[in-house]
């Protein structure tokens, strides 16, 4: 009996994917024509001239750079204009001011940059006290005259 059961059913599986196989079947898509062209208004439109651009600033970026190290604008940069603006920062780390940092001022002045952002002592820093030790941004004029 369950030979004839399962006999009746592969039959009807194979007669099922026969005839889905044969309503599948892939058909031409139809594209649909293309529009006729329009044609040329016969009276040309008039257009409004247009107003003169305002002029752009002729300084390129590295021109604006050259001219903020050119110190005494003369066209050129000096060795002392290009370390001048350098020089306070090397002197804080240059703890014995023998004009040479070593190794050692170095790291003195980073471990005390870690132990004042270590605040609770856990020698880690998490996100929020590597955050202080961020260079402080010098605000930038609400103008643009400076």
């Amino acid at each position: 009996m369950s030979r004839f059961v399962a006999g009746v059913v592969s039959c009807f599986l194979l007669l099922t994917g026969a005839f889905l196989l044969w309503q599948g079947r892939a058909e031409e898509p139809s594209i649909p024509k293309a529009p006729p062209p329009r044609l040329a208004a016969a009276t040309p439109t008039i257009l409004s001239p247009i107003p003169n651009a305002p002029s752009a600033d002729p300084k390129s970026k590295e021109e604006k750079r050259f001219a903020r190290a050119d110190k005494d604008e003369n066209g050129r940069i000096t060795l002392s204009e290009l370390v001048e603006p350098r020089r306070k920062a090397y002197a804080k780390l240059d703890v014995n001011g023998d004009g040479k940092l070593s190794f050692e001022e170095w790291a003195v002045r980073t471990i005390d940059k870690f132990d004042d952002a270590d605040a609770d002592k856990s020698e880690s820093l998490t996100p929020a006290e590597y955050a202080t030790t961020a260079p402080k941004r010098k605000p930038k004029p609400a103008c643009s005259c400076g």
